[in-house]
């Protein structure tokens, strides 16, 4: 009932918004003799911040046409590489007529960036895909919105994630370098254990950024609230079914609209804040500040709806089970064993002020993968980072992206080159 309550209200509040716009223009436009009375400015500022707060959010576009390689413009196309009911496999496919520069990226590796499945979508790493494009080859998974996928296509379970995941990487093959950011963690490390258990193949790096591999280290506010609520309380208190104008009408989800909510609810000061600045921009006629608060919340507003089953498996597996340290988690049977890593390199990363995944979590993954050797082991800590600033931001690009690139490169040296982060600090875990 809540999400047909929702999809009423912004029903309504649709030609609502579209008329604020509308007035803003009115009141700015230099040609509109209203932009010349008293107070223009500050009512055309109102009616815009009106129709943002009300608008609807669709999916952002990447928006990567060119990227400057070694130097070089290249232009950059985005395909379809595989596509699955819950989820596109996308390549972002570059392209130059300068024989030196397409010789050098015939020899760059190749990576898949597994984005999370968490409310936003797969747009949130832009600025990770952008980066990495310099230097790489590059995939990315695009997670299906799944009030769009109908009934028909069946459940998503956690399990289903992790099959996914393998079948992408079997597809781009064994020299590809996996980077899992938040959430993928678990299940891409998962992925990885049951292939090389089964004798498979496996990616010959993993990245790991920001993710909750236990749980139980510095737990954060996003954690505590998985740990101390039960399985039947998230399944009767956040799950609903989606409404009838939609093609997956009766699917169970975990709704988008929810979700966003939480997000704004963790920090309400900060976006209170953030709007009032925006607000202020427009009235002292600051454009690109104006431009950089609707670029951010263009993609912080987009949100997904999550298949209801993926959403309660990773609550319980994750969160309240902690099944992956603990070395109970069976996926169709089998037990996850990252033990049974031996030849892929690892390197984990945190940021030191990151209030979603807590100071220790992602590390744990050295814990678990004692096969693989010590010295192919690392762990970058990002001071001054929060959890967006891993992946995104001044500090991916300048100091995370070139420890990645390094260690990537590292690898897919035939004669390895000094460890891109400090090896210290993997061993002294």
């Amino acid at each position: 009932m809540l999400y047909q309550m929702y999809e009423t209200q912004r029903a309504l509040l649709s030609p609502f918004a579209e008329f604020a716009s509308a007035s803003s223009k009115l009141y700015s436009h230099p040609l509109s003799p209203f932009a010349h009375t008293p107070m223009a400015d500050r009512v055309s500022a109102g009616l815009d911040l009106m129709h943002r707060l009300s608008k609807e959010y669709e999916k952002p576009q990447f928006n990567i046409t060119s990227v400057a390689v070694d130097g070089v413009d290249v232009a950059v196309q985005q395909q379809t590489a595989m596509e699955k009911p819950f989820c596109r496999l996308l390549r972002f496919k570059r392209f130059s007529d300068n024989p030196k520069v397409l010789e050098a990226m015939k020899k760059h590796p190749t990576v898949l960036v597994v984005a999370p499945l968490s409310g936003h979508h797969a747009t949130l790493l832009r600025d990770t895909v952008r980066a990495l494009l310099r230097d790489h080859k590059v995939f990315i998974t695009d997670w299906t919105d799944a009030r769009m996928v109908p009934l028909d296509a069946g459940p998503f379970h956690l399990d289903d994630y992790i099959a996914y995941v393998q079948e992408f990487i079997r597809h781009i093959g064994p020299e590809v370098n996996v980077i899992s950011v938040c959430q993928p963690t678990v299940p891409v490390l998962a992925a990885i254990s049951l292939m090389a258990s089964n004798g498979e193949a496996t990616p010959r790096t993993m990245t790991m950024m920001g993710g909750p591999i236990d749980a139980r280290r510095s737990p954060t506010a996003v954690n505590n609230l998985a740990m101390n609520k039960s399985h039947n309380w998230f399944e009767h208190n956040v799950i609903y079914r989606v409404p009838v104008n939609y093609p997956g009408a009766g699917r169970r989800v975990y709704p988008g609209f929810l979700q966003h909510s939480g997000f704004v609810a963790m920090n309400p000061d900060r976006h209170l804040s953030s709007h009032y600045d925006y607000f202020l921009d427009l009235v002292r006629g600051d454009g690109d500040s104006a431009e950089s608060h609707r670029e951010f919340y263009d993609e912080y507003n987009a949100v997904l709806d999550m298949p209801a089953e993926y959403y309660l498996d990773t609550i319980k597996t994750v969160f309240q089970d902690f099944a992956l340290v603990n070395g109970t988690w069976r996926v169709n049977g089998q037990l996850v064993r990252p033990q049974d890593i031996k030849t892929t390199w690892l390197l984990t990363i945190e940021g030191e002020l990151d209030d979603i995944s807590g100071a220790g979590q992602t590390r744990a993954a050295h814990g678990l993968c004692t096969g693989i050797p010590q010295s192919r082991q690392f762990h970058y800590d990002v001071v001054g980072a929060g959890h967006y600033g891993i992946f995104s931001g001044r500090r991916w690009r300048e100091k995370v992206y070139p420890e990645v690139r390094n260690f990537i490169a590292a690898h897919q040296d035939a004669t390895p080159r000094a460890a891109p982060a400090k090896k210290a600090r993997a061993r002294a875990r």
